[in-house]
């Protein structure tokens, strides 16, 4: 078994999964993959498990009974990686927004460089999105601007999807009080492990839309992020006991 399991939460990604799979099955550092999918009806699951017959002890696949928000598929994926003792946990897209080839360097951060949490950014080097309309990419920067303002955590990506965790830091979450599913799930696990004063970088990368497939995003999810981060914050100020 790896010390590192890679999260994929999936719905109708048949295009992208099986390869996806392969490219990070193709990297050196040996990486175990998690499929989280939510009853995808378009034979997604069974394009994982071919996978896990082409990769026995290396692929594994959860599935849900429904489309139940990418927090609590994520939250799912992390509970199965501590009870499986992996050290180190990392969330990424099944459609090769996130560059596979980037996974070794958010591994090594925390592995060898003292990273607590070590974050894919698309914005800490400038604007590293390619492919994506104008109004989304603004809409996108200055949401992470608008957290960095509100919570004061100096992060330039705070909604990025691409992160790796150490174990030790999701062990010491209450994964059962992240309370968000969209956008803000993955501001509320950046700002809770930042307030527990754990060591976040950011490692560049270059983050390109979709080719295959649907995009899930959609103008709900950046509601929750928006009301989602002032809630946080008031939480981390008057309910310091009960935030973490």
């Amino acid at each position: 078994m790896s010390d590192a399991l890679v999260i994929i939460p999936t719905y109708n990604e048949i295009e992208n999964i099986g390869n996806i799979i392969d490219a990070v099955m193709a990297l050196p550092d040996g990486f175990d993959v998690l499929v989280i999918d939510d009853a995808s009806p378009d034979g997604t699951q069974d394009a994982v498990r071919s996978k896990m017959e082409q990769y026995p002890g290396r692929v594994y696949m959860e599935t849900r009974q429904g489309k139940l928000g990418l927090g609590t598929a994520y939250i799912h994926g992390f509970k199965w990686a501590l009870s499986r003792r992996y050290d180190y946990v990392i969330e990424m897209d099944a459609d090769f927004s996130h560059n596979p080839n980037d996974l070794p360097n958010l591994y090594h951060k925390c592995r060898d460089n003292g990273a607590d949490v070590a974050i894919g950014s698309r914005y800490v080097s400038g604007v590293n999105v390619v492919n994506w309309p104008m109004q989304r990419v603004l809409m996108s920067y200055f949401a992470s601007m608008y957290v960095r303002i509100i919570t004061r955590m100096p992060l330039r990506d705070s909604t990025a999807g691409f992160v790796c965790y150490r174990a030790e830091v999701l062990r010491s979450l209450n994964l059962d009080k992240i309370q968000f599913k969209g956008y803000a799930f993955q501001i509320e696990m950046k700002f809770k492990s930042w307030f527990k004063k754990f060591k976040i970088v950011e490692v560049p990368i270059i983050f390109v839309n979709r080719q295959l497939g649907t995009s899930k995003m959609n103008s709900s999810i950046f509601g929750e992020a928006v009301f989602g981060v002032i809630s946080l914050r008031l939480k981390s100020i008057f309910s310091k006991k009960d935030f973490v």
